[in-house]
């Protein structure tokens, strides 16, 4: 089965009403499918935190890097979260991203990476929010990024995937916050990756390795946790920058392009699914070459 297939296939699974307030029964059945699919690659660790007074999950697959490689090197987080807002079966957002990871937890567990890979299907994205104090809380992303810090652990770097599979060429079907329109293309058919400072060499790397199997891609660096163009933030990553760690969010721009966001008509017929089997492809490679 080729890896478009299966990424169908994980998509006919996860594209459900998976509201984890609204919809328990649909997100229950994802959240047990994810953890069946990571579970055929190792041990998933179960990451529980609670908000409003209820128990949420995180789930965690930890792969280990090549054998040859001698130093101790800190891992690079890849996370997709799986829940959705009400009345929506999410296929763009986010079942492309999950879907996505899982594919990523099979590549990498047959053929390891030069630094561990660390994999995390995150709940709750959609309940976040950011705090007086400009921090983002509230989410299953910042639950688990707090305990990384406690924790004091390292990240070679953070990858968000955030909505991966819509695309459309035609003129004028990409916005942007002011005054982005000016540098980057008017239509929809690239995927963006957004960075803090610090990862620019690996927006760069990663963009062309996604460029070299045929889709196109774009990619921008944020100052100052992405403040200044808080659309920047909206996803897993932005707990990550404001607890001090590199990390970049991997996206089709979302409501930026995509009219079924957060609607009922997000599903399966609606994407494009060659693009995002390119974006697979392109971060697997990418991801392999990282140094």
């Amino acid at each position: 089965m080729d890896l478009k297939q299966r990424l169908q296939n994980h998509l006919t699974e996860i594209v459900r009403d998976r509201d984890p307030f609204l919809s328990t029964a649909g997100h229950f059945f994802v959240r047990q499918y994810i953890h069946a699919e990571l579970s055929q690659w190792g041990k998933v660790d179960i990451h529980e935190f609670q908000i409003r007074g209820q128990t949420f999950q995180n789930l965690i697959l930890n792969l280990p890097c090549l054998q040859q490689s001698k130093r101790k090197s800190p891992p690079i987080l890849i996370g997709a979260h799986y829940d959705t807002v009400p009345g929506t079966p999410g296929a763009d957002d986010n079942a492309t991203g999950v879907s996505v990871l899982l594919e990523l937890a099979k590549s990498f567990a047959t053929q390891p990476a030069k630094y561990p890979i660390q994999l995390v299907a995150f709940d709750l994205e959609e309940y976040g929010f950011t705090g007086k104090d400009g921090i983002a809380v509230g989410s299953g992303a910042s639950a688990y990024a707090d305990l990384l810090r406690q924790q004091r652990q390292p990240l070679r770097l953070m990858i968000s995937l955030e909505m991966l599979g819509y695309s459309d060429a035609t003129p004028g079907s990409q916005r942007y916050p002011s005054p982005l329109e000016r540098f980057y293309p008017n239509r929809g058919d690239f995927i963006a990756l957004i960075g803090n400072l610090s990862i620019v060499p690996d927006l760069i790397h990663l963009s062309r390795n996604i460029r070299q199997v045929g889709v196109p891609s774009e990619w921008l660096p944020v100052p100052n946790r992405g403040r200044i163009v808080p659309q920047t933030r909206l996803s897993d990553h932005a707990p990550f920058w404001d607890r001090g760690y590199r990390a970049m969010m991997v996206t089709d721009t979302a409501m930026l392009r995509n009219p079924h966001y957060h609607k009922q008509s997000d599903r399966i017929e609606t994407l494009n699914l060659d693009f995002l089997t390119g974006v697979c492809q392109g971060l697997i490679q990418g991801i392999h070459q990282l140094r």
